[in-house]
C-alpha cells in the first residue's frame, strides 16, 4: 500500500521529489459526478492557503449563476498520484470541501452533508462511523451496447472470466492510491465483476468510492472496454447491487456488539438497524436515484425490497452477519439495497442519520424473518407489518419530499434541488415511448 501524506507540507514535498507537474482537484455534483479542474504544481502554495476559485453555475445542483463564486479547499490527506497518468511529470489529485467567498461550508456540497452527519455521530459519543461498501460493475465491448466479454458466473475461475487481467490491474491501481482491497472476483452475471474494499470511516469511503468508480473506469478503457455502474444494465440478469457495511465505534470499542444479546447485538446496534428499517421508503431515492435503480430493485434477483432484517436470509433489506467468537470488531449491520451508481457523501449521511435516529428516539428492532420474504403473499408481508421500497424513482422522490429526516440532511438548498431534479428525471422517463410499448401495442392497437 502506497505511504500517503497527511499534511500540506507533506504534498508538496512529495511533488518536488516526483516532479508531480499537475494536480487536479476532484469534487462531485449533487448526483455524485466527479468533477476536476487541474492546477499547476507552482499553484500549490496559494491553494492550501486560500484554496482556488470556480464558477459553481454550470455544476448540478450548485448555485445558479448571481452567486456562483466557488473556492475548492484541497484536503492534503486525499492526496496520491494518479497511477493512468504518465510517470513522467505526473498528475496528482486531492479530493476538495468546497466553500463560499465568505469562507463558510457550501451547503450543496456532497462532503459537507457527510461531514455534519458524523458531527452529529460525534456529538452522541460516537468517535467513528465505519462504512464498507460492495460495488459491482459491468465490463462491456463498448459504451454504445450491453455485449458481454463472458459468460462466467459467481467466483468463475476458468476462460470465461475475460476481465481477470483488468481487474488485477485495477485492484494493484486501487492499491497505489491508498485503497486497501480485500477480495476481488467475477460476479453473477455475465462479465459482471466485484472489487471489495476495506471497511474505512465513511468520509474516506465516500472519498474511495469516487477513486474506485473512476479507476475501474480508467482501466476498462485502456482494454477497449466499458465499464459501467449502471444499476440494471441486462434484462433478466442480476443488477449491480452496493451492499452496504456499517458500523459505529465509541471508546475504541464496537458499539454494536453485545456478548449477553442471543444476537450478540447491542441495543445500539438494534436501535441504528431499526432507524434505517423505518425510515427505508423515504431516503430510497438518495441510495437507488435513477430510474434504473428500480428496475434492479425488483424481488427475484438478489436485490432486496421488503423492509425487514435477519441473519442468514437475503431477501431481508438487512443481514446481520453471523457472530464469529473473537471478532467482535466486526460485528456490523449490512444494507443489501444500496446501488453503485448513488452519490456515497448523501448515501452515508443519509444511512447514517436514519440510524442515529432509532438510537436517539429508541425504536424497537423486531423479530429478524429468517424465511424467504419473496415467497410469503402481500397479506402475509401486511400481517408481519413488513413494508416494501418503492417501486419507481417516482414514488420514490415524493415519499422523500415529505421527509423532515432527508431536509435535515441535506439542508434545505440541497434538499430543494434534489428533489427538483429527480421529479424533472422521472417526468422526462415517464412520458418516453419505449420499444417494449412499440412491440407490445403498435401491431394490435
Amino acid at each position: 500500500m502506497a505511504d500517503l501524506p497527511k499534511t500540506a507540507d507533506d504534498v508538496k514535498a512529495l511533488v518536488s521529489e516526483r516532479n508531480i507537474r499537475f494536480i487536479r482537484f476532484w469534487f462531485t455534483d449533487i448526483l455524485g459526478q466527479l468533477k476536476s479542474f487541474s492546477i499547476n504544481s507552482q499553484e500549490l502554495d496559494d491553494a492550501f492557503e486560500a484554496g482556488m476559485g470556480f464558477d459553481g453555475s454550470s455544476i448540478t445542483g450548485f448555485n445558479a449563476i448571481e452567486e456562483s463564486d466557488m473556492i475548492a479547499m484541497p484536503d492534503a490527506s486525499t492526496f496520491a498520484v494518479l497511477p493512468w497518468r504518465p510517470a513522467e511529470q505526473g498528475v496528482g489529485r486531492m479530493f476538495c470541501d468546497i466553500i463560499t467567498p465568505e469562507r463558510n461550508p457550501y451547503e450543496g456540497d456532497p462532503r459537507h452533508v457527510l461531514r455534519r452527519a458524523l458531527e452529529r455521530a460525534h456529538a452522541m459519543g460516537f468517535e467513528t462511523f465505519n462504512v464498507g461498501p460492495e460495488l459491482e460493475y459491468f465490463l462491456f465491448k463498448d459504451s454504445k451496447s450491453t455485449e458481454v466479454l463472458d459468460e462466467g458466473g459467481y467466483f468463475d475461475l476458468t476462460t470465461l472470466d475475460a476481465g481477470s487481467d483488468v481487474r488485477r490491474e485495477t485492484v494493484l491501481a486501487l492499491e497505489q492510491l491508498g485503497i486497501h482491497v480485500e477480495y476481488t472476483h467475477h460476479e453473477v452475471g455475465p462479465s459482471q465483476h466485484e472489487i471489495d474494499m476495506r471497511y474505512a470511516d465513511a468520509l474516506k469511503m465516500a472519498d474511495d468510492c469516487m477513486t474506485y468508480r473512476i479507476t475501474v473506469k480508467e482501466f476498462a478503457m485502456k482494454y477497449g472496454w466499458h465499464a459501467t455502474f449502471m444499476p440494471k444494465p441486462l434484462f433478466g440478469e442480476n443488477g449491480s447491487g452496493m451492499h452496504t457495511h456499517q458500523s459505529l465505534f465509541a471508546n475504541g470499542k464496537n458499539a454494536f456488539y453485545d456478548p449477553e444479546d442471543q444476537y450478540f447485538l447491542s441495543d445500539v446496534g438494534k436501535a441504528f438497524i431499526a432507524g434505517q428499517l423505518k425510515h427505508a421508503r423515504e431516503i430510497c431515492s438518495i441510495f437507488a436515484q435513477w430510474v434504473n435503480s428500480y428496475k434492479r430493485l425488483v424481488p427475484g434477483y438478489e436485490a432486496p425490497v421488503y423492509a425487514a432484517w435477519s441473519r442468514r436470509n437475503r431477501s431481508a433489506l438487512v443481514r446481520v452477519p453471523l457472530y464469529h467468537p473473537g471478532k467482535e470488531q466486526a460485528t456490523r449491520m449490512e444494507l443489501r439495497c444500496p446501488d453503485p451508481a448513488c452519490n456515497p457523501y448523501l448515501t452515508f449521511a443519509v444511512l447514517l442519520q436514519a440510524g442515529l435516529e432509532g438510537i436517539e428516539k429508541g425504536y424497537e428492532l423486531p423479530e429478524p424473518m429468517e424465511k424467504n420474504l419473496y415467497h410469503l403473499t402481500a397479506e402475509e408481508r401486511r400481517r408481519l407489518g413488513i413494508e416494501q421500497l418503492p417501486e419507481s424513482l417516482g414514488e420514490a422522490i415524493e415519499l422523500t419530499a415529505e421527509s423532515e429526516l432527508v431536509l435535515r440532511t441535506l439542508g434545505e438548498h440541497m434538499f430543494n434541488r434534489y428533489i427538483e431534479i429527480k421529479r424533472q428525471e422521472w417526468e422526462d422517463y415517464r412520458v418516453q415511448v419505449s420499444s417494449w410499448e412499440l412491440d407490445r401495442y403498435l401491431a394490435i392497437l
